[in-house]
């Protein structure tokens, strides 16, 4: 049986995982988030700033600063804990996020809002900030090439085969 389909882009030496080196999955997408975060957050600070003035822009980068922060701890420690024990990194991930927001909320409880912030603001800018961090971590591992099967074993006798 024949196929006059297009076999595609034929395989390259590449490895898995990395593009072009030894880049870090995890740094690619905080780099990636973040600056779609921000993009957007200084969008939105514009429109925050023609609306309440100062206070209405400075709240909403405020609240996007804390989302960035939030999410950015998250993806150092894959990019720290990832290389040295792979699956050790979600146990890391969940003991964090729990720390993270119970950090973030006694930060804020003891704290509190300061007199400068406007409150409608402060959530716009962090529903935003999540909005397109989330949606530029989701491209990003779309597009990352991660290996799930191992290499195949050499069939000349490599060492992945038994003698």
């Amino acid at each position: 049986m024949t196929s006059n389909a297009d076999s595609g882009r034929p395989s390259g030496k590449r490895a898995v995982g990395s593009v072009g080196g030894h880049s870090s999955l995890w740094l690619r997408l905080l780099a990636l988030s973040a600056s779609a975060a921000a993009a957007t957050v200084a969008i939105t600070c514009v429109i925050a700033a023609f609306m309440n003035g100062g206070q209405g822009a400075l709240s909403a980068a405020f609240g996007a600063v804390l989302v960035m922060l939030f999410f950015g701890i998250s993806l150092l420690i894959g990019h720290f804990v990832g290389r040295s024990n792979p699956s050790g990194a979600v146990g890391l991930f969940v003991a964090t996020y729990f720390i993270k927001v119970v950090g973030f909320a006694v930060v804020l409880f003891v704290l509190g809002a300061p007199d400068w912030l406007h409150a409608r603001w402060f959530l716009i800018g962090a529903v935003v900030a999540v909005v397109f961090w989330q949606a530029a971590e989701i491209y990003g591992f779309s597009k990352a090439r991660l290996q799930i099967y191992n290499d195949p074993a050499d069939p000349k006798g490599g060492p992945d085969v038994p003698a």
